[in-house]
């Protein structure tokens, strides 16, 4: 089997250090022994951008904040299924993330982060919620692990009744907040509905072609 190769390391702000890996024509970001993201397993990460973008139809210029710009996968699967006039803000808080995007992972970004519909903050995706006011059609999740995180404990404010009420107030009358996770979590289903939300909670495969682990997306709806 070819080796890993060890591309670069990047602190997270207020965690623990990323170290991205390349093993051929593969990378993978990887903390401590956790496997975060791979470019072998894209599946469910296009599949948020996807499946939020259908519930989306019908939007004229669609207005998406994605939390999390991570490989790239959302972000590009959004880009593919959006009209002209959509306008998508990412947000990455580890600016290696975006340092990598343009370096090493140059060729799996595809120009991504300079298409004209995109634009970037670098920092906390809660920020930009918590000043956010009926601002976006929809609001894609895709920070640390889901609701049980692994690499920062002010992740966890986002999927707190708090978080999710400052959510909610970003979003337009009838706007998706889609989060995506590693696996269930039954209390975090109920705290959503319980945060005034209409919820709809899908099984995705963790890779393109069907197969790998199942994660989940949750789709929850502000009333319209």
């Amino acid at each position: 089997m070819t080796p890993r190769e060890l591309i670069g390391t990047a602190r997270i702000p207020g965690g623990d250090e990323l170290r991205l890996f390349r093993r051929g024509k593969d990378f993978m970001i990887v903390l401590d022994r956790n496997e975060l993201m791979s470019t072998r397993m894209s599946g469910s990460e296009e599949a948020l951008a996807v499946m939020t973008c259908e519930r989306l139809e019908g939007r004229k210029a669609p207005h998406l904040l994605i939390g999390g710009y991570g490989m790239g996968f959302t972000l590009r699967s959004a880009l593919a299924a959006l009209p002209r006039d959509a306008e998508i803000m990412v947000a990455e808080l580890v600016p290696e993330i975006i340092d990598w995007a343009r370096g090493p992972m140059a060729e799996l970004a595809a120009g991504c982060l300079d298409d004209p519909r995109v634009r970037l903050f670098q920092g906390d995706v809660a920020a930009v919620i918590g000043n956010a006011r009926q601002s976006y059609d929809a609001i894609l999740l895709d920070v640390d692990n889901g609701p049980d995180g692994l690499t920062r404990e002010g992740n966890d404010g986002l999927y707190s009744v708090r978080g999710l009420a400052a959510s909610r107030q970003a979003l337009k009358p009838g706007g998706v907040l889609a989060i995506w996770s590693a696996a269930p979590d039954n209390a975090f289903a109920r705290r959503l509905g319980g945060a005034g939300f209409a919820v709809e909670e899908v099984a995705v495969r963790a890779r393109s072609n069907g197969k790998g682990a199942r994660h989940v997306i949750w789709f929850a709806r502000k009333p319209g």
